[in-house]
């Protein structure tokens, strides 16, 4: 159910219904916006005085469809509640037995399965919206000691798609901890293609428990297919099964495929693309895809296949999926992994496309979003090195993120920044090519809110790198050979570049993302590869929005684990205190609600 509204000028009506109509619906969040626009206006009683008895009308009917919209609001935006007992544990999952970290006893995790707009309460990659207080990073959140509890709580606001979780602590992600988040559409709201007989969650790792060069692939913390060892997923003859697959491995890209079956691509981390159909997929590291798969073949077991990508030896594994009839095993015949190198791999990213007509989390199709047209107030040019500094340390433009005691969004909210961390010590160009010097510091980048920046990745190694930018979705707008210079933007793809939040940059090479700073908060971009990581290789964007409203950034948890030199200071005064900033804020989370 739905609560609908209409708003005329002088009253308000509302009623249940399943549906809804837009156009009321639409015409109301007008009338509302328009309202909240002309408050902001008229702050002073002076100024609400001249207006007479307009305004006090005006006010009276917008209150009333503000009171209506937080009925639908609360009535439409349920809560999921999760909790998790994190334990380590012994598996073998490579034969060996060895320490893990399992949540419910499971490796990989249990999986979160939600729908836009849901409220997740988990008691223990997806976009925090005005949020970053819930983003997990060491940059925002003290560490959860052990023996304790904590809860996160968060709203999965305007997004549907396929992450997985994972642990931020130390090199924890190297022994599990992660699982599945799916974010499925409303009811409401159309998907391009008909509803999948079941959904599946795949995970590729391909250097769990080691930093070092990896000894197997696994597949849902399994390596390989033993004999008498049961499917690992079914399908019964004729029907289309949706897979989400990702890469949470630590090191390595990884290809995979299904014996004599085509992949067809559906979601890329948050968007929907044009449906192409493959032969296999390269997914690198961090990265998240949904494919269709039709059980349209001979009934037997069939075999997916993962196997590393650009490494000197190259590793594989399988497992089974079984139709529900099987007539017999799958035949010990891999299909032959992608030519090697990446220029393969270069072609098969540049046919990914944005589905411009689809919705994803509201009724406008994703094309409505005209990024191509914006123009760039920011770029940022960014260089990965390696260096000893007594040891190993990686580096972005020769600073080497150096965790501190006191999580720097803490210390920023707190107003003691100054005392933990300095804006801008690194610049938005890369130091000269002879200056080697690294630089140990946190590094915190300070960004405009809502500006439109352009980001520039180049490779100077010999792997491929992955980047992932927390709190956004961006644009990868292009990946070639070579350097990066201002002339090359010409060749962008400025009309349907996937949206998404992860990307690869090949060796020698460099990769542009383009985004738009709105989303307010303390928000980290990273290699993807733990050890580069872990050794430095991140920083953090603070975006501040000048009103300090809750319309922009949520106040911090009454939970909040505070540590370092903020856990005995009293809370600031919190955001949206006056009374126009919380009739804004409100407004700002409804209209979230409505599709226009």
């Amino acid at each position: 159910m739905e609560i609908l509204f209409s708003c005329s000028h002088d009253k308000v009506s509302y009623r249940l219904k399943e549906g809804r109509d837009a156009r009321e619906t639409c015409k109301c969040a007008r009338l509302i916006h328009s309202f909240i626009l002309l408050l902001l206006l008229l702050q002073t009683e002076q100024a609400a005085t001249m207006m007479g008895g307009r305004v006090r009308l005006s006010l009276l009917v917008f209150l009333s469809c503000l009171s209506v919209l937080f009925a639908s609001v609360r009535g439409g935006d349920p809560y999921l509640f999760f909790t998790w007992n994190v334990t380590y544990g012994t598996l073998s999952p490579l034969g060996v037995p060895q320490q893990v970290i399992l949540i419910n006893g499971k490796l990989p995790g249990p999986n979160i399965n939600s729908t836009s707009n849901n409220n997740i309460v988990v008691d223990n990659g997806v976009q925090q919206r005005k949020n970053s207080w819930q983003e997990g990073t060491l940059g925002t959140n003290c560490s959860i000691p052990p023996g304790s509890n904590y809860t996160y709580q968060f709203q999965v606001k305007d997004q549907i798609g396929s992450y997985f979780y994972y642990p931020t602590t130390a090199l924890h992600r190297a022994i599990g901890g992660f699982g599945g988040l799916r974010v499925n559409s409303r009811i409401h709201i159309p998907v391009p293609f008909p509803d999948p007989e079941d959904d599946y969650t795949k995970f590729l790792d391909s250097g769990t428990h080691s930093l070092g060069r990896p000894t197997g692939v696994l597949i849902n913390g399994k390596a390989g297919s033993a004999k008498d060892e049961p499917p690992m997923f079914t399908m019964n003859p004729g029907n289309t099964y949706r897979y989400r697959i990702c890469n949470v491995g630590l090191k390595n890209s990884v290809n995979f495929r299904i014996q004599n079956h085509t992949l067809k691509l559906v979601e890329i981390e948050g968007s929907h693309t044009m449906q192409n159909v493959y032969d296999s997929l390269d997914l690198h590291l961090g990265q998240c895809y949904s494919v269709l798969v039709t059980a349209d073949k001979e009934p037997k077991d069939y075999y997916m296949v993962a196997s590393t990508r650009f490494t000197k030896y190259v590793l594989t594994s399988t497992a089974t999926i079984r139709y529900a009839n099987s007539k017999g095993p799958a035949s010990p015949v891999l299909p032959e992994a992608p030519p090697a190198g990446w220029t393969w791999s270069l072609n098969q990213f540049r046919s990914f496309r944005w589905n411009l007509t689809a919705s994803a989390a509201r009724h406008n199709p994703q094309g409505s979003y005209h990024y191509g047209k914006i123009n760039i107030t920011r770029t940022i040019k960014l260089i990965g090195s390696a260096s000893r500094y007594g040891m190993l340390r990686y580096a972005i433009n020769g600073i080497s993120h150096e965790v501190s005691a006191t999580p720097v969004k803490l210390a920023e909210y707190f107003g003691v920044g100054d005392k933990v961390f300095k804006y801008n010590v690194m610049g938005d160009e890369p130091p000269p090519k002879d200056d080697k010097k690294i630089t140990l510091a946190p590094n915190v980048v300070n960004g405009t809110y809502r500006d439109f920046i352009e980001i520039i990745f180049e490779n100077h190694g010999k792997g491929v790198q992955s980047w992932h930018l927390a709190g956004y979705s961006f644009f990868p707008v292009e990946i070639e050979a070579g350097k990066w210079t201002p002339e090359k933007r010409k060749n962008y793809n400025l009309v349907d570049a996937v949206s998404r939040n992860t990307i690869q940059v090949y060796p020698k090479s460099w990769a542009a993302i383009m985004t738009t700073l709105d989303n307010a908060g303390m928000w980290n971009l990273g290699s993807m590869l733990l050890e580069r990581q872990y050794l430095g290789e991140q920083l953090y964007f603070s975006v501040v929005s000048p009103a300090r409203s809750l319309r922009d950034e949520y106040n911090i948890p009454d939970n909040a684990l505070l540590c370092g030199i903020v856990k005995d200071l009293p809370k600031p005064s919190p955001y949206g205190s006056g009374m126009m900033a919380e009739v804004a804020a409100a407004v700002e989370f409804g209209l979230g609600w409505i599709e226009c």
